[in-house]
């Protein structure tokens, strides 16, 4: 029985780093220098693997994928009908805002409609970069399971931390200081 977990669990891996790979439309040559080689064996979205190559599209339809050259990257999934995740966000947009040139900070909606989203930001006046997962897709591959879902990965894009449930800024802070 626990070979045949094995396998599976060996098969899946290799299928999310298909997946992740196949995403990645290479439009950022920077990224690519910056992360190890990235193989079906250490892409994953569990602490010790590297974060999947994946493109979403912001707000205003430019579409990103996550990770930024020599940048800790902060992942936070969440949608505005979450109770905890509208209690993490003061504190998110607080990180987001002072650690701008140190951190990328991607925080992913997950299927709302973007005028949705945009209202919701407008009304609280938040400016952290918010990213649409129109269609769940995203937060499959990454198995989030309960929102708010926050990943941390290092410069190198190696995922460090990850949590479900509200984090604060203080909290955040003392993990990036850790990397």
């Amino acid at each position: 029985m626990h070979k045949y977990i094995a396998k599976i669990v060996v098969m899946l891996m290799v299928a999310m780093g298909c997946l992740g790979c196949a995403s990645d439309t290479g439009s950022s040559k920077q990224a690519d220098i910056a992360k190890p080689v990235e193989t079906a064996a250490n892409i994953g979205v569990t602490v010790g693997n590297i974060v999947p190559g994946v493109m979403l599209a912001g707000l205003d339809g430019t579409q990103k994928s996550f990770g930024e050259a020599g940048k800790i990257t902060v992942i936070n999934f969440w949608a505005t009908w979450c109770p905890p995740c509208k209690e993490e966000m003061p504190e998110l947009d607080k990180f987001s805002s002072q650690y701008r040139d140190t951190v990328a900070f991607y925080a992913v909606n997950i299927q709302e409609p973007g005028d949705t989203v945009s209202s919701f930001l407008r009304q609280h006046k938040y400016t952290m970069p918010v990213y649409l997962d129109s269609d769940g897709t995203v937060a499959k591959l990454f198995r989030v399971r309960a929102i708010p879902t926050t990943i941390v990965a290092d410069k190198t894009g190696l995922i460090k931390f990850r949590t479900a449930g509200a984090i604060t800024a203080a909290e955040l802070e003392g993990i990036i200081k850790g990397l």
